[in-house]
């Protein structure tokens, strides 16, 4: 079925419920798959963790073209909270034992139509105390979230976007990231904004890099990358 469709049908229980079930189904199929590769990872390396926005960035190819490249593993997951990220901890960072960890984890919780900016920064909190426990050594990465582009609409899913951008905004994004930069100084780690040439003089995400509004086109994560390397 196409993503067309999947928004066409967002408007009727059954057709969300068993759409909800196939994503379900389609996570639970991303863990399985990660934990088979752990089993032949190599430990301190590089490990990217996140939802969709970070299992899309296509790290490796994008490093092809640097002389001295790294060892990056991507462990993003679409559809994660930051309450899902909290449940596979073992899976999706402890089992690859790296080095340095960046991560892109909240996006959807801010999709939340019962969104409280409270809950987002307490569930990252624990995600971050346990990585601090169990990776002493580990340097973290807190990446900044991206901002989005509410404008960008087309005849099939304009309405829908109405919704989608309800709590998922910039005003609320900006907020969420003064206080994620706060979160990071307390534990003694890096909050990086890699926003920069990713905004348009309205401050909205570029039309040019984002599929839907807050999803983005390959170039968009070439910005990134440059505003990640000296991380890296």
């Amino acid at each position: 079925m196409s993503g067309k469709q999947w928004f066409e049908m967002l408007g009727d229980p059954i057709a969300n419920e068993v759409m909800q079930a196939f994503f379900r189904f389609e996570r639970e199929e991303k863990l399985t798959r990660y934990k088979h590769l752990n089993q032949k990872v190599r430990s301190g390396q590089i490990l990217f963790v996140g939802s969709s926005l970070m299992e899309q960035f296509p790290i490796n190819e994008l490093q092809q073209s640097l002389e001295n490249r790294y060892i990056i593993y991507n462990r993003g997951v679409g559809g994660f909270l930051t309450t899902d990220l909290l449940s596979n901890m073992e899976t999706c960072i402890f089992a690859l034992k790296p080095s340095k960890i960046f991560i892109n984890i909240g996006s959807n919780d801010i999709s939340l139509p019962d969104y409280k900016k409270e809950n987002l920064i307490a569930n990252y909190e624990k995600i971050l105390y346990q990585i601090k426990e169990r990776l002493p050594e580990c340097m973290v990465y807190i990446m900044a979230y991206y901002p989005v582009n509410a404008e960008v609409h087309n005849s099939s899913n304009g309405n829908h976007n109405v919704e989608l951008f309800k709590t998922r905004n910039n005003p609320n994004i900006l907020d969420a990231n003064k206080s994620l930069a706060l979160l990071a100084k307390n534990l003694d780690y890096e909050f990086v904004n890699v926003n920069e040439g990713l905004v348009d003089k309205k401050g909205n995400l570029k039309e040019t890099f984002t599929i839907e509004g807050f999803h983005m086109w390959p170039n968009a994560y070439s910005v990134i990358f440059k505003n990640l390397l000296k991380y890296l």
